[in-house]
Order: C-alpha cells, then structure tokens, then sequence
C-alpha cells in the first residue's frame, strides 16, 4: 500500500521535484520589511530576493507551519483514506514539528483509524532533503510506510550537517546561536565551521582562518566514515564554491555522486549571504 509524503520547505527541495514524485511541501513564513511572505507555493519569496534585501540591511524573521496547514492537509488524506508520512524540520530549531504532532491528534479525533506518521527530522535544509528523497525512493521501491519510517530513523543519526557561514550575525539574531559564539567569528578572517550535534542543535566545530581553509575542513569532515555514495552541497549566492565542494567531493572514492541545491528562503534567513553547507550519511551515528 502506496502512502503520501509530507514535508515542509526548510527541505530545500525543488517544488517541480516534489510534485513528480508526489511529496506535498507546506511552508514556513518569512517577515520581511513588514511584509509578510509565502516560502512554498507559485508566489513564494525566493532566496535571491531574500539574500539581496539582507545584504542591504534586511532582517527577516521566519514562523513555523501552523497547526491549522497540517490539519488542513492530514485530514484531506484521512478522508480519503490514504496514510501519511510526514518529515519535519528539526524540533530543536523550530515549532514545526510540534506543530504537526497536534495536528495529527485533532484529526484522529475525526479520523481514529487514519495513519498519520510523523518523524523529527533532527535535520535541516539539503540534510532534511535528503531523508526526504530517501523517502521516495523507498517507496517508489515499495517499500511500507513502517519500513519507510524505520529506515529513515535509522539513518537520522548518522546524517551529518556542516555550515560554513560567512557572518554568525544572522545566527545570533534568530537565536540559533550565543552571542559569545557569534563574537568569536567575528574576528578577523575567522571563518567558523558549525554542524549539527546529535541532538539536533547547530554548535561551533572549528574556528579556521580564511574560507579556504574552513571549506577544505569542511570536506574532510563530511568526507570520513561514508555509508551514501550520494552527499549533498548546499549555497546561498556562492554556487562558484558549491561547485568546488562537489569537486573535492568526488575525490573521495567513496562518493559518486553530489547534489547541488540553493539554500531555501528559510535556511537564509537565519545563515545568511555567502553560507556553505554539506550533508552526508556515515556508517556510525555523530
């Protein structure tokens, strides 16, 4: 039995992929100069508008899937009997996922005998991506939704997420970061190399001078213990060194294939211009 796959638009994922391989993405919202934007969907704020108004200035401020849009979409498929799973910006980051949590609560209400699986991604942008097009692939081979879930647990812990960000003044501003961190890369020409830890949170690795450097440790973190032959770069406005990444990447024999996607509106919003990331799956959990 075939099963719908939800997720939300800090996935990062194209919305002409999603819809050919039947995944629903509902958006987060983004605040901007008072105006306040659609991050999924025909009229959604694009990431160069976005990155373009931060550089001069611009301070956006991002809001989680309601409750009401995940109610919205879980009892579309509860009424017409078709299970869900759905894939969730990390708790740790944002409300989203509780925001789905009781969301599925009210519509089993309605619908108790609906199945509405939802799993905390721990992850963001191409990372929760990626478990989402293992999703696919999963069930494109036929795979259950049980499996489909189990497999996807499985690899959340061994997913790993690298950020370079070129400014940690963003970070800070949104919350996602202590002040006392983001003072740190702000001395000259240190370019700080954040991950997210096995509990979900996104914490300093390494402070390199200079972004050659930081995108060479980058590699070499994201490059050990490979399980995926598949590893994801991520960019926003620097698809000149995301090509790079992909380059040093392949070196690894280990890894045959790279994806490069821009970093949804969302991620920009708190990472900022400039920001690199990569996202692979080791054999052992972070």
């Amino acid at each position: 039995m075939s099963f719908k796959i939800i997720t939300d638009s800090t996935a990062d994922l194209d919305e002409n992929w999603a819809q050919a391989n039947d995944v629903d993405i509902l958006g987060l919202t983004i605040t901007l100069e008072g105006v306040t934007y659609e991050t999924a969907g025909p009229n959604r704020l694009t990431s160069k508008v976005l990155l373009e108004s931060m550089k001069n200035g611009g301070k956006p401020t991002t809001s989680q899937v309601n409750i009401g849009q995940f109610q919205e979409s879980f009892r579309r498929y509860a009424q017409a009997g078709e299970a869900v799973l759905c894939l969730a910006f990390s708790s740790v980051l944002s409300g989203t996922y509780q925001s789905a949590v009781m969301a599925r609560d009210l519509v089993l209400e309605e619908f108790p005998e609906a199945v509405i699986e939802i799993v905390d991604t721990l992850a963001a942008a191409g990372g929760e991506g990626y478990l989402s097009i293992l999703a696919v692939k999963a069930r494109d081979e036929g795979k259950s939704l049980a499996e489909t879930k189990a497999m996807i647990l499985d690899v959340i812990p061994r997913l790993r997420t690298y950020f370079l960000v070129d400014d940690l003044y963003h970070l800070m501003r949104g919350g996602r970061l202590s002040k006392a961190s983001a003072f740190m890369g702000s001395l000259a020409n240190i370019k700080p190399l954040l991950w997210l830890a096995a509990d979900g949170k996104l914490v300093p690795l390494a402070k390199i001078r200079g972004r050659k450097k930081a995108m060479k440790e980058m590699i070499a973190h994201a490059s050990q213990d490979i399980a995926h032959s598949t590893a994801i770069v991520a960019y926003a406005n620097d698809l000149e060194s995301a090509e790079k990444l992909k380059a040093d990447l392949l070196e690894n024999p280990a890894i045959t294939k790279v994806l490069i996607m821009p970093l949804g509106p969302v991620i920009s919003a708190h990472v900022g211009p400039g920001t690199l990331a990569v996202f692979s799956i080791g054999k052992e959990a972070r």
